[in-house]
């Protein structure tokens, strides 16, 4: 018998004020109910319109285990549906391209609009006296009721469940706004292709990690504490370069981390970097700051750049950097498999340069052939493996646990609180046993 299936009390009992069961990140079953329930209750990242600029242009995605198309319609307008004929049920298209003004089933060629509407079917005829305008097939492609473009930032939401998109975000977009006002001309464009790495761990623990400000002195003490020593007698004013620059930081002490300050918002959403972060002090580009004040006057470009937040959880699904113009997307495959995509974006208007830094940060950093990644990767694996130890249920999560934080939607506080993490699951339980 299912412990959990059909049990909202049992999936909620599964996580504490300040602790959660193990069963979070190595039960295939709770799994397959996040799939079923917590993914499509919630608002997920499912592309950027950059992508799909022209009329037709489309990308796939999965969320939720449902295979997705979004595509720009004819009117200019950016829909989701289900990648799905509505005759026989065969994928339409794959990876991304351009469809014209219509999808064509590769199968037995049915026809619908980019709208998700029935266009045509060969041999109509055939139908003819049989009840297929009363089934669901003669309605087309099934189109998702909950989308939402968010400075260029493509969300979608399967299950017509759960708040708006303003009341699930709220105050945390100004992460994005402040990516994408870092641009001149005030818009994004993602650059380049993605880089794939695929973690052999729960999506979770990815996720959390983001904002676990006590981890990077220890687990990157071999890679950028590598790098540190390298550039340690060299004299302060010596220029650094970029790899130094970014690699550095990491290494910063408890107490950099402990004043660095988190914030968290309702929904499992936060960031750290409240009052600055590792990417604060990069070299400045004389081009680009003559740019910004050219755009946006000194002033107001002082108070965007003065922004320099670590990493932004748009929870579940999304990641971003917004000072190094680079986000990150989380997609489960398995209890114990993730596939993290890293994506760069150029800032319209802006000299090349920043481009380059966010190209050089992504590869160090976020990609399969990052040292940086790879010590995370090693630390997920551990905690995948050592989770199916006996002995203790239980991953503590006290760090800085205050009972009042329950009662609060907006929270900041020290930088090496572990009160991202609990808002984190609190907001899981919530949307996991919603539809349940």
């Amino acid at each position: 018998m299912s412990p959990y299936r059909g049990h909202p009390d049992a999936v909620r009992a599964l996580v504490k004020a300040d602790r959660v069961h193990r069963d979070l990140y190595i039960s295939p079953e709770v799994f397959d109910l996040e799939q079923e329930h917590f993914f499509a209750n919630t608002w997920n990242y499912v592309g950027h319109d950059s992508q799909i600029p022209k009329n037709g242009d489309y990308l796939t995605v999965d969320v939720a285990g449902r295979p997705l198309i979004v595509v720009r319609h004819t009117d200019g307008s950016v829909r989701v549906m289900m990648n799905r004929c509505a005759h026989k049920g065969s994928r339409l298209v794959s990876d991304c391209g351009n469809t014209g003004k219509f999808f064509r089933c590769p199968y037995h060629a049915w026809t619908f609009k980019t709208d998700g509407s029935l266009l045509a079917i060969p041999l109509k005829n055939g139908y003819e006296g049989t009840q297929l305008q009363e089934c669901e097939s003669a309605k087309g492609l099934t189109a998702l009721k909950n989308v939402h473009v968010y400075r260029g930032f493509v969300f979608a939401k399967l299950n017509d469940v759960g708040p708006s998109f303003e009341d699930y975000f709220g105050d945390s977009l100004s992460s994005i706004d402040n990516m994408a006002d870092r641009s001149p001309e005030g818009q994004l464009e993602i650059a380049g292709g993605c880089l794939r790495y695929m973690h052999n761990c729960n999506w979770k623990m990815f996720v959390e990690n983001l904002n676990d400000t006590m981890h990077p002195m220890v687990a990157h003490e071999s890679s950028a504490g590598t790098a540190k020593r390298m550039w340690a007698d060299k004299p302060a004013d010596t220029p650094k370069p970029m790899a130094i620059e970014q690699f550095v930081p990491f290494m910063s002490d408890y107490q950099f981390f402990e004043d660095m300050g988190v914030r968290v918002f309702d929904n499992g959403h936060s960031f750290s970097g409240v009052h600055f972060s590792i990417h604060s002090k990069y070299s400045a580009i004389p081009d680009y700051d003559a740019a910004m004040k050219s755009a946006y006057g000194e002033e107001r470009t002082q108070q965007i750049l003065g922004l320099a937040r670590h990493n932004t959880v748009y929870y579940p699904s999304l990641t971003i950097k917004g000072a190094i113009q680079s986000i990150r997307v989380v997609r489960p495959i398995a209890v114990d498999r993730t596939l993290v995509e890293s994506w760069t974006f150029r800032l319209k208007g802006a000299p090349d340069e920043l481009l380059a830094r966010t190209c050089m940060y992504n590869r160090l950093i976020n990609s399969p052939f990052s040292v940086v990644g790879h010590d995370d990767l090693r630390a997920y694996r551990g905690i995948q493996e050592g989770l199916h130890a006996s002995g203790n249920d239980w991953i503590s999560l006290h760090r800085n646990y205050d009972e009042s934080e329950l009662r609060q939607k907006d929270l900041t506080t020290n930088g090496t609180s572990e009160v991202s993490m609990r808002n984190q699951y609190r907001a899981w339980a919530r949307y996991m046993t919603l539809t349940m």
